[in-house]
C-alpha cells in the first residue's frame, strides 16, 4: 500500500505548477529573496525582474539567476513575498 500512496503523491505533485512572475505582477506581489550563504534578504518587485525575465518565468527558478548584493553568492532562494507571511519568514 505504501507504493500506491507514493504514486498518488507523485501524480499530485506533477499537477502543481509554480507561480509565475506574470501572475505575481497581476496580484501586486513581489519576490522575497534570501541568500543561503549569508542570510541576507531582499524583496524585489516583479517589474524589476520582468526587465530580464518573461512573465511565464517560475518564481522558484528566479533565485539561481540572482547574485547576493552582500556576499556575492549565487545560492539564492526565492518565493512570493506574500504579505501575510511577513518579510522575515523563510518558509
Amino acid at each position: 500500500m505504501g507504493g500506491m500512496k507514493q504514486v498518488g503523491i507523485l501524480r499530485e505533485e506533477e499537477k502543481q505548477t509554480a507561480i509565475t512572475l506574470g501572475e505575481l505582477k497581476v496580484m501586486g506581489v513581489g519576490v522575497f529573496c534570501w541568500c543561503n550563504r549569508c542570510r541576507h534578504t531582499a524583496t524585489l518587485t516583479t517589474s524589476e525582474l520582468l526587465v530580464e525575465m518573461t512573465p511565464d518565468f517560475p518564481v522558484p527558478e528566479v533565485g539561481p539567476r540572482l547574485i547576493c548584493s552582500d556576499c556575492g553568492s549565487k545560492d539564492i532562494a526565492t518565493r512570493p513575498a506574500w504579505p501575510f507571511l511577513g518579510a522575515g519568514t523563510l518558509h
